[in-house]
């Protein structure tokens, strides 16, 4: 799925994320030499890093709420997943407040303050953890390119009176080309065929994931997570590990525009 937070095509969050990531580590880490050698130069330098910590993981923050709230599919696994990933992310930089807040730059860094750091560490291992499962394996944030399938396209809709949507012009698609297209909350790809146009819905069965950026060859749709495929013109599944097939809708290009009947 491509992010909606990028520039030139290129994802923000996963770019910002070191950031955070190397300024909180580095924070403890010094903050626990400070303590061991009594180097108040180590323990100064870790109150400075927590502070760039805090600031770059507000900054990461907001791609990354645009991104679980506009790209990650719901309904889906990912979503779930994407769900912990901010909330371990949040509870990361509110420890670090929390112990900026009770120490003395001026002193050695208590126990409990370094304890209050391990801990928010480790929550921050465990958010990028699955933060690199979503974009990995999940695909989140990747704008992925196959044979036919050209760039990403997607569009909001509204259903016109006879209950159908003008999803698309009829020169829009190339073959083997899909569109992601948003009718009332409802998720809804249209595709081009060498037969002509299908559509179906967007989210697998098996995990939610998102077959609008998945792969489209001869028909048949593969979903991007775990490799499902569907025939488009049925629905039926071709090969699993989704055992029901997916919902399919009548596509029908006339007077220069592809319509959907819903």
């Amino acid at each position: 799925m491509r992010s909606k937070a990028s520039v030139g095509g290129h994802p923000l969050h996963p770019a910002l994320i070191p950031f955070p990531f190397a300024f909180l580590c580095g924070a403890f880490g010094f903050d626990v030499a400070g303590r061991l050698f009594d180097r108040p130069a180590f323990w100064t330098t870790g109150y400075h890093l927590a502070v760039a910590g805090i600031v770059t993981g507000i900054v990461a923050a907001v791609p990354g709420f645009v991104d679980y709230a506009a790209t990650v599919p719901p309904s889906s696994s990912g979503r779930r997943r994407a769900t912990w990933h901010m909330v371990l992310a949040v509870a990361t930089v509110g420890v670090f407040v929390l112990a900026v807040w009770l120490r003395d730059s001026a002193t050695p860094p208590p126990l409990v303050l370094l304890a209050l750091e391990g801990v928010a560490v480790a929550l921050l291992s465990a958010g990028g953890w699955m933060g690199g499962t979503l974009v990995v394996r999940d695909q989140i944030s990747v704008d992925h390119r196959y044979a036919g399938g050209r760039e990403w396209r997607e569009t909001t809709a509204q259903r016109d009176v006879d209950g159908r949507v003008a999803a698309a012009s009829c020169d829009e698609l190339g073959v083997d080309q899909m569109k992601l297209i948003h009718v009332d909350g409802q998720r809804i790809v249209l595709a081009r065929t060498r037969t002509g146009y299908v559509a179906f819905d967007d989210a697998c069965p098996h995990t939610g994931g998102s077959l609008a950026s998945g792969t489209m060859i001869c028909g048949t749709v593969q979903c991007p997570w775990h490799g499902s495929q569907f025939d488009t013109c049925t629905g039926a599944v071709r090969a699993g590990p989704a055992t029901r097939g997916i919902r399919v809708y009548r596509a029908e290009a006339e007077d220069g525009t592809v319509r959907i009947a819903l």
